[in-house]
């Protein structure tokens, strides 16, 4: 999901076409929510714009970027989504906790994705300052939600494509 600019002209059409064939959960930090909304937003755009069903997407809030791995191994459970978005902001602050959050939401992602060998993206924020956060939210960097959506969208269509 790095880079610079999103750009969904990466996926073909088969994975376009595709994209509507799938359940999705939108998991998204209450934490620093003005990044996150716009985050999210981004997300349900790209969907929509491949005529995703809306009753193919749940959108999901947690507290903050530490409970995305629990809520999406639930969403993952009790929805049966195909892949689930995870979306937060962690600005780095005066002490070392946000290298423990961010730390822990990414090994708890990472565990997610091999146990449920489902596609859980990382779709987290982890920045120096809010400005850095709203460069990556839909200002001149993209938008990362919408980074996100693209790449549940990719996964599932290799998974299809290596379960044919």
């Amino acid at each position: 999901m790095a880079g610079q600019l999103t750009n969904s002209a990466s996926l073909s059409e088969f994975d376009i076409l595709n994209a509507r064939n799938f359940h999705y959960a939108i998991i998204a930090s209450e934490w620093n929510s003005d990044i996150t909304e716009r985050m999210q937003n981004g997300a349900l755009l790209l969907l929509s714009q491949f005529k995703v069903p809306i009753e193919h997407i749940i959108t999901l809030h947690v507290p903050g970027s530490f409970e995305l791995p629990l809520a999406a191994k639930w969403a993952i459970d009790a929805m049966k989504a195909d892949a689930v978005i995870c979306l937060g902001c962690i600005i780095k602050g005066e002490t070392k906790h946000d290298d423990y959050i961010a730390n822990a939401v990414s090994q708890g992602i990472m565990q997610l994705n091999m146990q449920s060998g489902k596609p859980v993206i990382f779709g987290v924020l982890t920045v120096n300052n809010h400005q850095q956060a709203e460069d990556r939210s839909g200002g001149k960097l993209g938008n990362k939600g919408e980074e996100a959506a693209i790449t549940a969208i990719k996964m599932l269509s290799l998974r299809n494509e290596l379960n044919r």
